[in-house]
């Protein structure tokens, strides 16, 4: 709801002074006070959080920080919420309020990316900052370099598996899932259940738009929920009903300190969809809301809520709103095959490729077969040659990956045609 006389918090509407000063426009158009702008922000935030069961006072979370704005509101409102849960805890005769804990996480791309190591140590300096301000509660900072996710010779390794993908989208996409797999690698490593992205929905637009024209129309419900638990460790992004554009704007309301990191222009599908929704979005301030709002009547996976046994953790009035707002997926929806490199649930025409897998000689052979269209025409090399190259410079979690999918896959594979298979008695006979 807008702000207007009868509802504003701060009651600047019947003040005189305030009423001159310029209202604040926040998602779809509607106009607000400063208060109230913050104040609905944070709401909508809240609801995602109690809805969907993110955090629960037993759990450990972290909080992948960029230094953009959005991350940096994402840290703010967990610290909120963690602060608040403190004062509870301190409030208790017997102290049996739990208060859950909160990590953030930076990875840094300097390695592969020569535009950041000009300024990278004022970054993290200025970040560590940042972190150490938000106190009481501590909360521990991560700075992890990215080719981390290597054990060995990381650097080059890196860049040479960046510099085997020729399609420029591709490369982009190839380090996003690194960069994935990165933040569930040390949230394994240090004790963290949950990942906190900043993840808005003006980020999830252009990702619906990029997914269907890469063809990955089948996944996309996976990638736009606000829970994903298909990863080990699952991650939550409690910020998807928020436009960056507010999330700029409470940066510059409340001074919340941000990083600017230079980057390289994105130049491949995922820049251009990036521009092309900016300017939807300039015409008409609700388009971006309409986007994600349409993508999301699409039915959820089974791994998009928090896994079922953790319901003795989850607070009873949480369980009750799942249930007012029929957050439940159809749990049919369900699949056991997951592409090895970019973790997307594969579709029927990509499962019908796992009967070549007894064929494959070799592991990166069953690779190119395992993986879903998507990434077999924009990471994989397209010469098959250089699949056994490409193969070597993977690191670690993404081969064992590979070999684990097309493991499962076979399973899979033998369950479907389990009714045409000959038992050994009817064999013998």
């Amino acid at each position: 709801m807008a702000c207007n006389a009868s509802t504003c918090q701060s009651n600047c509407y019947k003040n005189e002074e305030a009423e001159i000063k310029e209202p604040i426009s926040g998602d779809e158009g509607r106009m607000f006070c400063g208060e109230c702008f913050r104040s609905n922000l944070y709401g909508k935030f809240r609801l995602a959080i109690t809805s969907h069961a993110m955090i629960t006072p037993t759990d450990n979370v972290l909080v992948a920080f960029s230094g953009g704005p959005s991350s940096r509101v994402a840290l703010q409102f967990v610290h909120e919420m963690q602060h608040k849960s403190l004062k509870n805890f301190n409030a208790s005769r017997d102290r049996s309020l739990l208060v859950f804990g909160v990590g953030v996480a930076f990875i840094d791309e300097t390695s592969i990316s020569p535009l950041l190591s000009h300024n990278i140590d004022r970054a993290i300096q200025d970040i560590r900052s940042i972190v150490s301000n938000l106190a009481p509660p501590i909360k521990q900072l991560h700075v992890v370099p990215i080719e981390n996710i290597y054990s060995g010779d990381r650097t080059d390794r890196l860049k040479n598996l960046l510099d085997a993908v020729s399609d420029t989208t591709g490369k982009e996409d190839l380090l996003l899932h690194i960069r994935m797999l990165s933040l569930q690698k040390l949230a394994s490593e240090n004790g963290y259940n949950r990942i906190v992205l900043g993840l808005c929905t003006s980020r999830i637009a252009c990702h619906v738009i990029t997914a269907t024209v890469k063809g990955q129309g089948y996944s996309l419900p996976a990638d736009i929920q606000y829970v994903d638990a298909r990863w080990e460790i699952p991650v939550v992004l409690p910020l998807r009903d928020c436009l960056a554009q507010e999330l700029n704007m409470l940066c510059r309301l409340d001074g919340l300190k941000t990083v600017e990191l230079l980057k390289g222009p994105c130049s491949g599908i995922n820049g251009l969809v990036s521009s092309f929704v900016r300017l939807l979005q300039e015409e008409n301030p609700s388009r971006e809301c309409t986007i994600v709002r349409t993508a999301g009547k699409l039915t959820p996976f089974h791994f998009n809520r928090i896994p079922e046994n953790n319901d003795f953790i989850i607070p009873l009035a949480t369980r009750r709103r799942q249930k007012r707002y029929n957050l439940k997926p159809n749990e049919s929806i369900s699949s056991e095959s997951f592409c090895p490199i970019c973790n997307s649930p594969l579709n029927k025409s990509d499962s019908l490729r796992l009967s070549n897998l007894g064929s494959c000689q070799t592991s990166f052979d069953s690779l190119g077969t395992a993986c879903c269209s998507s990434c077999r025409f924009q990471i994989l090399p397209n010469d098959p040659s250089s699949m056994e190259h490409f193969y070597s410079l993977l690191p670690q979690p993404l081969v064992a990956r590979a070999k684990h999918s097309s493991y499962d896959n076979l399973s899979l594979l033998r369950e479907q045609i389990q009714d045409c298979l000959l038992s050994d008695n009817e064999d013998e006979s």
